[in-house]
């Protein structure tokens, strides 16, 4: 017993100077489930930079791994040796994988160390220009009327738009007709061309169609109206009368199970060190996010907060039957 106890001492001690020296001249790798170009790509590439300085000055490169709803990147970072040379950056997708995805490698709640979120991005339900209705209300009168007859775009089984499309049809009780692309970019192209009549998106990929008036914009998915003067004067779903309708397309940072714990500290401390950080700050309000800053950025606030989305989603997701193969 005093051997094992001894070892257990010495093991700790070289841990804490291992997490001393960390990450010193080895590159850290951090994953992207996601194709290169997208939303999240761009967050990891920001917060990539942001965390150098806290860091010592490492060295971060983005390795981009998509596929089956987030799960193929995920897997990657989950089987990864341990030792704070190996994050996963992902967004909300990390809490739709355990319904979202068959026989999924891995268990989001245990096989990670939770090191904190990092932004909200807001959403916005969209239309055709040629949308008969010209807000809320009447876009609410429209759906009524128009019962089994809606196209719904999104960019893919599994991504905000798809999941924030399933939320909005639960919360209305009215079934419409998905229409699936291959990312964000084809599916406002065809809302633009009238092919589609609906789409709810993040910020990030609709602003630009909303400010050009490409698209007609009715609401936000968040639970206070948003302070840009772009999107100041839509309406929240909520305050239109969908009871706690809310959806933020949020990212958090993870390490492997059982990386050290003093590693998975420090890496903590450089993050938290990024979210404030001004240019990184200026960088994610030019995307429309917002850098979190509440008890979410600690480790246990983020793993029960994604408990909480998991509950969530889970039966939206398994009520629409669909899955992320």
């Amino acid at each position: 017993m005093k051997k094992l106890l001894a070892f257990t001492a010495i093991a700790a001690v070289v841990a804490g100077v291992h997490a001393q020296d960390f990450p010193g001249s080895k590159t850290i790798t951090m994953v992207v489930p996601f194709a290169a170009g997208g939303p999240t790509d761009r967050v990891a590439r920001d917060l990539a930079e942001a965390l150098r300085k806290p860091l010592g000055g490492a060295t971060i490169v983005v390795d981009n791994v998509p596929g089956a709803g987030s799960s193929i990147g995920a897997a990657k970072v989950a089987r990864a040796t341990p030792d704070g040379y190996t994050l996963l950056l992902n967004h909300i997708g990390m809490s739709t994988i355990p319904t979202l995805v068959r026989n999924v490698p891995f268990k989001v709640e245990t096989d990670f160390e939770y090191l904190g979120i990092v932004n909200d991005v807001p959403m916005t339900l969209i239309s055709r220009p040629t949308m008969e209705a010209n807000n809320y209300k009447e876009l609410t009168a429209w759906i009524a009327a128009h019962k089994g007859k809606i196209n719904l775009g999104n960019a893919g089984v599994g991504s905000a738009s798809h999941l924030c499309g399933l939320l909005f049809q639960s919360a209305t009780k009215t079934e419409m007709t998905p229409v699936p692309y291959k990312g964000t970019a084809p599916a406002i192209t065809d809302l633009m061309g009238g092919q589609i009549d609906l789409l709810c998106d993040q910020t990030t990929n609709t602003s630009p169609q909303i400010e050009a008036k490409k698209v007609k914009a009715f609401a936000v998915t968040t639970s206070k109206r948003l302070t840009t003067p772009l999107l100041k004067d839509l309406p929240t779903l909520q305050e239109a009368g969908l009871k706690d309708f809310q959806v933020t397309i949020w990212h958090g940072l993870y390490a492997p199970k059982g990386t050290p714990p003093a590693i998975a500290k420090k890496l903590n401390e450089a993050l938290k060190a990024a979210l404030k950080d001004p240019e990184f700050i200026r960088k994610q309000e030019g995307l429309g996010a917002v850098v979190a800053s509440d008890g979410r950025i600690e480790p246990e606030g983020h793993k029960k907060f994604v408990a909480a989305e998991i509950a969530k989603w889970s039966p939206i997701i398994k009520a629409a039957g669909v899955y992320a193969d």
